[in-house]
């Protein structure tokens, strides 16, 4: 009884001593306080009880000492939280203050109900517990009740204060909970450290975005144990809540909204234990420049917070890249996509090459589809560039010593893999085709394009030759009889540029053609330097007098760079620059009187770039169209058709390269079309605007340009019109036919493939598949795989040339024409071109007829149901717009058939009842197909005379504005036939060349190592899709 006395007393005084310190005033304040009231209850009787002995009989209610302990360890907790500097603890500190609450009610009522009982029943302890249990739970088995009054109303009061406690301390968790999920808590510093993540930082996450991550980064079997950190400040969208929400994302991808400006959440994404952090810009922001603004600033205190952790950075304007150098890898979206969309002028397809080549892909699309194109064109999407150590290399390692060409050629013949360039290990510069000069060393970095990385094959020799390898002891060995051919015969100059052929008795012979053999070892004393500022290809001759307007242009680096960091490219430039007045296309000046593009008479047609504005990006779309290593005079006039008229700054900077123009105007104005020479222009580039980026409704924001584009292909339906949209699944609108079968099909297989999980499912869509269309949203997977692929965006930049390296190579194309069919197969055509110049193929742009032309005279089969006659005129426009320039006019239509023959083409065939499969268009019966074959006759005769009213109207149009109409009737008097077009990357060595085929290929540096002009030389030709007419040995 002492010892409960003497505490009484401690307790007594702390509270009263506590009390006076925290007085600020008010008595009353500090005095009707619960714990103060507890305190006085279970303290000031002990006291009593000293004073009187019949008060030691008294009880006191000492088990309320428990609301007094849940106090003072929610004040121990709140110390300790204080002390440590600890602020992430609000749902523990609620769950610790609930669970104490909880056992505070239910130990208060067992203790109460079981004093109570004395009077009654005398209820144990355990007995008390057990009916505080049963009645807390609202089971009440009604085995063990309370007999006196005193304990029904302790009960009735101890379950009214639960009622009232518990809601609130519940409703205070959930909240803390639901804000908890909303911010996405914190990434445990335990998992940080034993478990790999990376951290992506954007200003708004979309769906598109966010699946696009993680299927590309995800595609890599490496990565699969690695968790996604998203660090956003937005709230979570509900689609993107819906996503996380699948078993496969849920369990390795976390989302956290927080700044990355904000130290504390860096440190809830745990940054400084990050694998890496990826800076992703808004592109569908109104203002792009204060998007990168924003970026900027992301990636700078992401360095201040961890300098060690690797930084991949996207930015959009090319002026704010330097000022994110430091970080390890940067894509800048303006400069990919106008070099891309530049290089599809003069490169057919370039857009859907590279995307290709970027996208993770296992070759598995269009695999059971019935059309044979679609499972080449989607077995070849597979190829992706790889790299290895050639001394690790099975493939390499046997060509040490040898020539680059050689290498090149040998492992492509035995195992399919295309080298394409290679990094010493001195130096940090990647070299594409460095030519047949070039010696391997085994400790150079090979890079190669394949299905699969060599250290995934298992390669068995004796089954990957596909026809006779040459033998690598020996430069000169028997392919059939090249020893003696090359003794025999001799090689003279043809007229037209083409491949050389063989004489006309290895012709008629029954084996095939001969082609000289791919060096192992260079011949370096037929080779020497060339200069930087001359043109071997253009100065053997005396030039004519079409090149005499040529004479003014210089090579050099452009005097006035637009932006910081912009890459120095050799170009074609003028002596002297041209007047800001004289750069524009349509107002007459001082020095010139011309109104139109018309009256300037270009010898060669018109690249058209519609843009909203002329920002610093346009600037790299110059570039490539004006490099050095294209020919003089196959330079193509580029007018730029902007909305707003450009500032100061970028006319200085493109008045010093040949025939550029611009001119103010609008695409959906049919007189500044004319004015600027539509009707007699190669290609026409539509640049999706900054102001129609973003809209209210997700997709609508390239509504405008999808329209424009429309007007543009019923106006000028043999115009090559490349189109850029912001959003990819926008594709499937661009030359929209609603009766168009064959497009619907493939509409259904792009389904197909989605549901598959496939990241390609669009490449079926024939605008894409043609290049005719692209969205720079199409290259975000270049910054995700740099993660494993750290050459990926230098070999991209290296291939668009925005990036020029002494001695590497660059893309262009050759055509095949009916004199170069002799080579039969894409491998003896590497032979050829690694024999002979140096030039490393990549891949194939191939024209393939749909129906011949003569189908619209034959009877209406069944096999041709699924293709509405009605239509087919449309489809020839869409066919024109397919075909690439070069092709355009000189496509045979190799699988077509006279009617007379009776004899169907099995492409046509497998084409139609794939289509009718499909579409699910059921046969019927041959009178109703007569009576609508009647019907649909009169459809055709009345789109017809629908075309001719709007050919009319053009024509209206060009003589009010004074201009001559002869080019637009020649345009629109071009026949084609209905075709699609696709890319093959690093096909099969059997692979059959066709007629127009387009083969991209790496040119070795014009500027290294060049023939001496002694040598017999002959022209490579087809090669004038670069405007490049090089000069080559060829023997046999």
């Amino acid at each position: 009884m002492a010892l409960k006395v003497s505490v009484a007393v401690i307790c007594l005084f702390e509270t009263i001593l506590l009390t006076y310190l925290s007085y600020k005033g008010n008595i009353w304040e500090q005095i009707i306080r619960l714990t103060f009231i507890l305190e006085m209850v279970n303290t000031v009787p002990f006291l009593l009880t000293t004073m009187w002995l019949p008060l030691r009989n008294l009880f006191i209610p000492v088990f309320l000492n428990c609301w007094l302990a849940k106090h003072a360890l929610e004040n121990m907790i709140n110390d300790l939280h204080r002390a440590i500097q600890r602020t992430q603890s609000a749902i523990s500190n609620q769950v610790l203050i609930l669970i104490s609450t909880l056992f505070c009610l239910i130990f208060t009522c067992i203790c109460g109900i079981q004093h109570l009982e004395r009077a009654g029943k005398n209820l144990t302890l355990f007995d008390s517990w057990y009916f505080c249990v049963v009645t807390f739970s609202t089971v009440g088995y009604g085995d063990v009740t309370p007999n006196v009054w005193p304990s029904k109303l302790l009960v009735i009061i101890m379950i009214s204060v639960a009622l009232v406690v518990l809601p609130i301390q519940f409703e205070q968790l959930a909240y803390l909970w639901m804000e908890r999920q909303k911010s996405g808590g914190n990434y445990s510093r335990h998992r940080a450290q034993t478990e790999k993540h990376v951290v992506l930082c954007v200003s708004s996450l979309k769906i598109d975005l966010l699946m696009d991550f993680l299927n590309e980064f995800y595609a890599h079997p490496g990565l699969q144990d690695y968790y996604v950190i998203i660090l956003c400040p937005t709230e979570m969208d509900p689609q993107v809540r819906r996503v996380l929400q699948i078993p496969l994302w849920s369990q390795r991808v976390i989302y956290l909204q927080g700044s990355a400006l904000k130290d504390q959440d860096l440190i809830r994404a745990k940054l400084d234990n990050a694998e890496a952090c990826f800076i992703l810009s808004s592109r569908c922001e109104v203002d792009r420049t204060a998007a990168d603004h924003q970026t900027i600033l992301r990636a700078w205190a992401v360095k201040d917070f961890a300098p060690k952790c690797p930084i991949y950075v996207q930015i959009l304007k090319p002026e704010n890249k330097f000022h994110v150098k430091f970080a390890d890898h940067v894509v800048c979206e303006e400069e990919l996509k106008y070099a891309m969309l530049a290089l599809n002028c003069i490169c057919p397809a370039t857009s859907t090459l590279i995307t290709l080549l970027v996208h993770t892909s296992q070759g598995l699309e269009g695999q059971q589809s019935p059309e044979q194109w679609h499972r080449t064109y989607g077995k070849c999407s597979g190829n992706e560039v790889y790299n290895i150590a050639m001394r690790d290399s099975i493939i390499f390692s046997e060509y040490m010593g040898k020539s680059f060409t050689y290498t090149s050629f040998h492992s492509h013949k035995k195992y399919g893999v295309c080298l394409i360039g290679v990094c010493r290990e001195d130096s940090k510069s990647i070299l594409l085709n460095p030519g047949s000069q070039f010696r391997m060393s085994p400790n150079d970095t090979c890079f190669y394009i394949n299905i699969t990385k060599e250290e995934n094959s298992t390669f068995k020799r004796e089954r990957m030759v596909s026809w006779p390898c040459l033998p690598v002891h020996s430069a000169i060995t028997s392919m059939g009889t090249v020893a003696t051919d090359l003794q025999d015969t001799g090689c003279k100059p043809r007229s037209g540029p083409t491949l050389c052929l063989p004489p006309e008795d290895v012709k008629g012979n029954s084996r095939r053609p001969s082609i000289s053999p791919v060096l192992e070892v260079p011949d370096t004393s037929s080779m020497h330097t060339g200069d930087l500022y001359s043109d071997q290809s253009e100065d053997e001759t005396l030039p004519s007098e079409e090149d005499q307007s040529t004479e003014d242009y210089v090579k050099g680096y452009s005097p006035n760079l637009p932006y910081i960091g912009s890459s120095p490219t050799l170009c074609h430039l003028l002596k002297e620059k041209v007047p800001y007045c004289c750069l524009r296309l349509e107002g007459g000046c001082q020095h010139n009187n011309f109104e139109d593009a018309k009256a300037y008479s270009f010898k060669n047609k018109l690249i058209i770039v519609s843009a909203e504005t002329a920002g610093n990006g346009l600037y790299n779309f110059i570039v490539p169209l004006r490099a050095s290593y294209r020919l003089k005079k196959e330079l193509n006039p580029i007018v730029l058709l902007l909305d707003n008229q450009p500032d100061t700054q970028f006319l200085e900077a493109i008045c010093w390269f040949p025939m550029v123009f611009y001119m103010v105007g609008s695409i959906d104005n049919l007189d500044d079309l004319l004015r600027c020479g539509v009707s007699f222009a190669a290609n026409m580039v539509v640049v999706d605007k900054e102001s129609t980026m973003s809209a209210e409704e997700d997709y609508m924001a390239d509504a405008k340009t999808i329209v424009n584009v429309q007007t543009l292909f019923r106006l000028f339906p043999s115009l090559s019109i490349i189109t850029e949209l912001t959003h990819p699944a926008n594709m499937r609108f661009m030359q929209f036919r609603a009766k168009d079968w064959y497009s619907l099909a493939l509409s259904k297989l792009e389904k197909k493939e989605r549901e598959k999980g496939s990241n390609l499912a669009f490449m079926f869509r024939l605008p894409f598949a043609a290049g005719r269309v692209f969205s720079v949203g199409m290259l975000d997977t270049l910054l995700y795989q740099s993660f494993v692929k750290d050459y990926i965006i230098s070999i991209t930049r290296l291939l668009l040339g925005l990036d020029t390296t002494p001695g590497s190579g660059f893309l262009c194309s050759m055509q095949i024409s009916e004199d170069d069919l002799w080579i039969q197969t894409y491998g003896r055509l590497y032979q050829k071109l690694c024999s002979t110049v140096g030039d490393i193929p990549i891949g194939i742009y191939r024209t393939e007829s749909q129906m011949s032309g003569s189908s619209e005279r034959e009877p209406y089969s069944q096999s041709q149901l699924s293709v509405c006659v009605e239509d087919f005129d449309d489809a020839k426009e869409q066919t024109d717009i397919e075909l690439p320039p070069v092709t355009r006019g000189l496509h045979r239509s190799s699988t077509s058939s006279d009617p007379l023959d009776g004899k169907a083409p099995l492409l046509r065939r497998k084409s139609m009842q794939w289509v009718r499969k499909l579409s699910r268009r059921g046969t019927r019966g041959n009178q109703r197909g007569a009576q609508r074959g009647g019907q649909e006759g009169l459809g055709l005769r009345a789109r017809r005379s629908e075309r001719q009213e709007l050919a009319e109207l053009v024509n209206n149009r060009m003589k009010s504005l004074g201009l001559c109409a002869t080019a637009y009737d020649d345009m629109s008097k071009i026949q084609s036939t209905h075709s699609h077009t696709y890319v093959l990357i690093n096909p099969p060595p059997d692979t059959k060349l066709e007629l127009n085929d387009i083969v991209y290929i790496i040119r070795s540096d014009p500027l290294g190592y060049v023939p001496k002009a002694g040598d017999s030389r002959e022209s490579l030709g087809s090669s004038t899709c670069l405007g490049e007419h090089t000069k080559i040995e060829t023997s046999f």
